[in-house]
């Protein structure tokens, strides 16, 4: 049976997940998630109450594939999601910035490194502590334009999908995901439905 991990997304910068260039990818922070979400699962991000979104979805998407960081670096698939910084900002908010030469972990120049390039150690070890990125090519992200999840496709008993806090849930009970992906799969296409809420004063 496939599973569903709903966890909240505070900053949005098309980062993590990073939904360009024709696939879905988580290659940053949720470590947990990365680690065991396997083909098929369903990883949802929604909103926090920090930034006013609680109860809405950022997005939405079922894992194809999982790739260790070193494949995923030098899969041509992938090479336009490198980080170029001077580029375009979705160019600059590339996820693709791991990899190991000699056996070191190499951070390249991102939004996860320091100005100017240098590496940040926390998040590099942060990210680093599951060897995987999950790529989707089935996926839906809303961004800025984050949708209100219907209470029927949300709650069940206690289990609620948009549970603010830290962390993530994952012990969906099954009639909840088949409801919610019954929702959202009849509501939207998939694809693309917004630009990252915090691109909003940075263009």
């Amino acid at each position: 049976m496939s599973r569903l991990y709903s966890y909240v997304v505070v900053r949005d910068y098309g980062f993590a997940p990073n939904p360009f260039s024709g696939t879905c990818t988580l290659a940053a922070c949720k470590p947990k998630i990365r680690a065991k979400a396997q083909s098929g699962d369903w990883v949802i991000g929604v909103g926090a109450m920090s930034t006013g979104r609680a109860g809405n979805l950022i997005y939405a998407m079922k894992v194809g594939e999982g790739l260790t960081f070193d494949q995923y670096w030098r899969d041509s698939r992938f090479i336009v999601k490198r980080p170029a910084i001077n580029g375009s900002l979705k160019r600059a908010y590339g996820d693709n910035i791991y990899h190991k030469e000699a056996g070191v972990w190499l951070q390249a120049d991102s939004h996860h490194s320091f100005v100017g390039g240098r590496p940040n150690g926390e998040n590099l070890r942060r990210d680093v502590s599951a060897d995987r990125v999950l790529v989707a090519e089935e996926f839906y992200y809303f961004g800025d334009q984050a949708v209100q999840v219907p209470m029927r496709a949300r709650k069940l008993g206690r289990h609620d999908l948009c549970r603010p806090g830290r962390g993530h849930i994952v012990n969906i009970p099954e009639a909840l995901r088949d409801e919610f992906l019954h929702w959202l799969t009849r509501s939207y296409s998939p694809g693309i439905h917004g630009q990252p809420a915090n691109w909003k004063g940075e263009i």
